[in-house]
């Protein structure tokens, strides 16, 4: 449960926390954090939880601090103040192997699409018949198989980021981070992404945090979507304004988009921001 929120929609959802709740997959508590260079703040007072195996999104305005808040859950950036924990230890010390895919694919040019999907596990020191199993599993698990030996250049948007989602996914990581992975492809081919992403999700349980700017697409892939944004609608520091549960049911398809409840949860979600 969030520990912040506006007081309407808590009071709607029965969800004001008013007490610290049990461990959870993510921990994050009363987190602050503030460049290193200039010192200013950009996330103030941050607490969140979420359960091993959820699907979290984080949506709020551009510039806002999404991402920055992304890279302290997975421990890439440490907390000026407060905590971040993964599985009860500092998120910045933690073992768990952690996947992320970003809004450009960021493959290898010179790599063939096998080479870019090996590539973690080649850094984990991972060889052999089973490394070489397991990059064909995550490539038939994305629809790239026949693809092996096509290089980037050669790849569609989509077919390039799938090629990132099998890359973060290969060495089985305990959390995935996705920052707008699909923002740079066109609205069609997105769409496509939003449901290959579910299924591949059902295929292979992950705790994701996803990082999006549209709504629609939080919707149709979470199970609770946080909103960042300022106490006072000012700018930085950013929090956790409000949360929202999706009651929609598993698995979610396109159709879901029509009903009058998926409606509903948009247009509070779009309120919020």
């Amino acid at each position: 449960m969030i520990t912040t929120g506006s007081a309407r929609n808590a009071a709607e959802r029965g969800n004001v926390a008013t007490n610290s709740p049990p461990a959870h997959f993510i921990e994050l508590r009363d987190v602050g954090y503030a460049y290193a260079d200039d010192g200013k703040q950009v996330l103030e007072d941050v607490s969140l939880y979420a359960a091993q195996g959820a699907f979290v999104t984080l949506v709020g305005s551009s510039g806002i601090g999404k991402s920055t808040l992304l890279r302290v859950i997975g421990g890439m950036l440490v907390p000026t103040t407060g905590e971040a924990l993964l599985n009860g230890m500092p998120a910045a010390e933690a073992s768990l192997p952690i996947g992320m895919v970003f809004q450009h694919d960021n493959l290898m040019p010179w790599r063939t699409t096998y080479d870019n999907v090996r590539l973690p596990l080649e850094l984990r020191g991972q060889n052999g018949r089973a490394a070489d199993q397991r990059v064909r599993d995550m490539l038939s698990l994305v629809g790239l198989a026949g693809f092996e030996n096509h290089y980037p250049a050669q790849l569609s948007g989509g077919m390039a980021q799938r090629v990132a989602i099998a890359r973060a996914l290969v060495h089985e990581p305990a959390l995935l981070l996705l920052d707008e992975p699909f923002g740079a492809l066109d609205a069609l081919t997105r769409e496509r992404m939003g449901q290959e992403l579910l299924r591949i999700w059902r295929a292979m349980p992950v705790t994701v945090v996803l990082v999006t700017h549209s709504i629609s697409e939080a919707v149709l892939l979470s199970d609770e979507v946080l909103v960042v944004g300022s106490r006072d609608g000012q700018g930085l520091p950013a929090t956790i304004t409000d949360r929202f549960e999706i009651p929609l049911p598993r698995p979610r398809h396109f159709e879901m988009w029509r009903t009058a409840e998926f409606k509903q949860c948009e247009t509070e979600i779009r309120a919020a921001i």
